[in-house]
């Protein structure tokens, strides 16, 4: 059973079928073809390029499906290109960018002077434009038409439509759904998808799922017939021009005939319960269109004559405030709800994504797996702390207002911060910490009271000036804190990283058989090991600490890591998050074994605790499990203690590290170091779209030993086509800082993943998924539109035999 009959839940009923499950019903509250949510008014958009691989993937194949579908002879794609404009230098510089994101997806783009800006597009006014994006590929999908296709193509295979169906209850039993009521009958289900758009959270109430889901409205408007186009566009098909964006006023505009459509998110956020969204028959036009607000529109409407004068002799004919997703993050909520197995979410999914999401979701179903990464999109991806109706509706208001803003990757949401913090806050905010945010947390890049480290108080670091964008987010004290680690030690706050305990008598054959590597070992070893799927595609990776023999701490990644597990547990295991009761502190660097030792009884030396070895034990007073550990490729111990003794850890270590030189060190200096080691961050360098051996973590599977998840897989595999490579940069001075595309020969070959300056190293350490090539051989990373030289380098690229770390 689907629930929505608008572009998602049709093309959705289309994958479906089309791959063999033809048993398929669509539900729907409104009459079909247009309903009256989202589809129905959608203007229908395309832009494909962004910074998510993801959403550039679903956008792709929404191009490309409903560039092939027809209904009465006309095409459900319309590919008039899109034009994105600049008008300030800033924009100008961030299409640069946007160029570099459609080469590094494999998306045709050219940057274009205001000439051919205005060559596309007759009625702008040339002299504000200081040139513009051009992508071709892009175009307008007429939404209602691709759902009127492939019903079509669904029904033909066996699925039915039924309009006028309002769902009223979700009805499950053990854990599973089993049917869905609605107000014309009850309808037995085995799987039952919630594709609902904006009422996404009046289904999911009613299967007691939280979807965090916050419906908006976003003002669209249509000029007067306008003389300039009188006769240039044939009716069927509305627009021959690209679409036009114009982000620096939050506007965009399409043709409707010989009429403008105008688009606008420069006005106040119009959130929209959706529990009180009118039904079809008592709704004025459709339940997704609300009363256009003139007086928003009114500074838009100015703009909208700055850029296209001709606008300023007509006006404003007809008008709505259509209601459509946002999310706190901004990307969509799919997947299935754990605790009601076979219910579904494709929620909070736009026209541009639509065919490539209901993709997606129809392989999870079937196949178990999409064909491409989506955990970003995951919706086991927010904790609770990010699930509160106050939170979803704080940060959805905050993706729509930001929808044309130039986001830096690093710049952090503004409300409402702070919300999660460790144990350490207080003395990080004495230190003049400054925070980022990520998962709702409060996490140092770097602290102001380590300043003087680079004016002399201790030996001077030399750093390269950076260019305004790489300075943004980003201090020089991040490498007097860098080298503070390779030549004293240092404290980190490594609270964020999340922390699952597994026990009971089957715990440890139970990790055997969802990881990759060996885990059968005495108790006191710490294994690197990754979750992999059945196409043998990783996960996840994980650091497992076998504590005693039937328990376990695993430090993972992302809330889908507890649930991937939970999954498949059996009745003799017991899984638990601990990451909010706990706590941890990374305390690295050569002089940390001087800081560590006289803190404890027990003994601290390489003999008598190894690498890659834990133990529990006490540092002062405090309670603590001690990993031998380093992500920074530093001597080192991750020291894990419980919530309420973590600020007294701290004390302890600063108090004693004060002899030493200790210092607090941030995530600018930590993500400097662990790629000059090569370290890969999961979700970044490696998803699951890649396997163990391309990505350069084939050490952590171990094929001489039992079965486990996506052994099978990786049997079958064959010589890799690209690889996770290391790159140096020529130009001690030069920077990227990721998914910026490589040039091999002259020609895109791949991206870049993550980027740092390595202080070390006097050089930015980047890490690209390219074809094999040979060390030394040279390529060039896009910048910004200049192509900077970078060589192949051998990894590790710092320390390579480990000397620093095992002593």
């Amino acid at each position: 059973m689907v629930i929505g009959a608008g572009i998602v839940g049709c093309s959705l009923a289309d994958e479906l079928t089309a791959r063999g499950w033809t048993d398929v019903t669509v539900l729907e509250q409104g009459p079909l073809p247009a309903p009256g949510g989202s589809t129905s008014h959608a203007p229908g958009l395309v832009f494909q390029t962004g910074p998510s691989k993801t959403l550039t993937a679903f956008a792709t194949y929404t191009v490309e499906k409903f560039g092939a579908l027809e209904v009465d002879g006309l095409s459900c794609f319309n590919p008039v290109g899109g034009l994105e404009l600049a008008t300030t230098p800033e924009r100008w510089s961030d299409l640069h960018r946007k160029a570099g994101y459609a080469a590094s997806w494999g998306i045709r783009a050219e940057l274009v002077g205001p000439a051919r800006c205005k060559e596309m597009w007759p009625l702008i006014d040339e002299s504000k434009v200081l040139g513009g994006l051009h992508t071709p590929d892009d175009g307008l999908a007429r939404a209602v038409l691709a759902c009127r296709a492939q019903i079509e193509t669904a029904r033909a295979r066996g699925a039915r439509f039924l309009d006028r169906h309002t769902v009223t209850g979700i009805d499950q039993e053990d854990g599973r759904v089993t049917a869905v009521v609605t107000d014309r009958g009850t309808f037995p289900a085995d799987h039952v998808v919630s594709a609902a758009g904006f009422w996404g959270p009046v289904i999911g109430r009613m299967a007691g799922v939280d979807i965090p889901l916050l419906p908006l409205a976003h003002q669209y408007a249509k000029t007067a017939p306008l003389p300039e186009l009188a006769g240039v566009n044939d009716p069927r098909t509305e627009a021959s021009k690209p679409i036009l964006r114009f982000q620096d006023r939050d506007l965009y505009f399409r043709e409707h005939t010989d009429r403008i459509g105008i688009g606008s998110y420069a006005h106040r956020p119009l959130p929209i319960d959706a529990f009180t969204v009118p039904a079809y028959d008592d709704a004025p036009q459709m339940p997704s269109s609300y009363p256009f607000t003139e007086e928003d529109f009114a500074p838009s409407w100015k703009d909208c004559g700055w850029l296209l004068p001709a606008l300023r002799d007509t006006d404003v004919a007809e008008g709505f405030n259509g209601v459509f997703s946002f999310t706190p993050d901004g990307m969509p909520v799919i997947g299935e709800y754990r605790a009601l197995r076979g219910f579904w979410l494709a929620e909070a999914v736009w026209v541009t994504h639509s065919a490539g999401v209901a993709k997606a979701v129809a392989e999870w179903m079937i196949d178990g797996r999409p064909s491409v990464d989506v955990h970003d999109c995951d919706l086991t991806r927010f904790d609770d702390a990010q699930r509160s109706p106050s939170y979803v509706a704080d940060r959805g208001a905050q993706q729509f207002v930001e929808v044309y803003d130039v986001l830096h990757p690093l710049q952090p949401m503004e409300q409402p911060r702070p919300l999660r913090v460790s144990p350490f806050y207080a003395r990080q905010q004495e230190l003049g910490a400054v925070f980022l945010e990520g998962g709702g947390w409060e996490r140092p890049h770097w602290y102001e009271a380590n300043a003087p480290l680079l004016a002399g108080v201790e030996p001077g670091v030399e750093v390269p000036e950076r260019d305004a964008w790489s300075a943004r987010h980003w201090s020089p004290i991040a490498a007097a804190e860098a080298r503070v680690t390779r030549e004293k030690v240092a404290l980190y706050d490594m609270t964020p990283l999340r922390r699952l305990e597994v026990s009971g008598p089957g715990a440890l054959a139970f990790l055997q058989r969802m990881t990759s590597n060996n885990l059968a070992k005495k108790p006191g070893a710490v294994t690197y090991t990754l979750l992999l799927d059945e196409s043998g595609g990783i996960r996840s990776d994980l650091t497992v600490a076998r504590l005693a023999p039937d328990r376990f701490q695993v430090g993972a990644n992302s809330p889908a890591d507890l649930d991937w597990l939970l999954r498949h547990a059996p009745d003799d295991v017991h899984l638990r998050d601990i990451t909010s009761g706990t706590c941890c502190i990374g305390v690295w660097g050569p002089l940390a074994r001087d800081l560590v030792q006289p803190l404890t009884r027990d003994d601290f030396s390489h003999e008598a605790f190894g690498y890659f070895r834990a133990k529990e034990t006490y540092i002062g007073h405090v309670p603590v499990t001690a990993m031998r550990l380093s992500y920074v490729g530093e001597l080192g111990w991750e020291l894990y203690t419980s919530a309420d003794t973590g600020l007294r850890l701290w004390d302890t270590l600063w108090e004693a590290g004060q002899r030493h030189g200790v210092i607090a060190a941030g995530r600018s200096a930590f993500n400097s170091l662990r790629l000059e080691k090569g370290y890969r961050a999961w979700g970044h360098d490696m998803t699951a779209e890649h396997n163990p051996y391309e990505a350069g973590v084939g050490f952590a599977v171990r094929m001489d030993r039992g079965d486990f998840v996506g052994r099978t897989a990786l049997e079958q595999l064959g010589s890799p086509e690209r690889k996770l490579t290391a790159l140096l940069l020529d130009d001690p001075a030069a920077v990227v800082l990721g998914k910026e595309p490589v040039y091999v020969g002259g020609v895109p070959a791949g991206y870049v993943t993550s980027a740092s300056y390595g202080y070390t190293l006097g050089r930015c350490v980047a890490y690209a998924w390219l074809p094999p090539l040979e060390t030394g051989a040279s390529v060039h990373i896009e910048y910004f539109g200049e192509k900077v030289p970078a060589t192949v380098a051998e990894e590790p690229l710092f320390d390579p035999k480990m000397t620093r770390i095992r002593r």
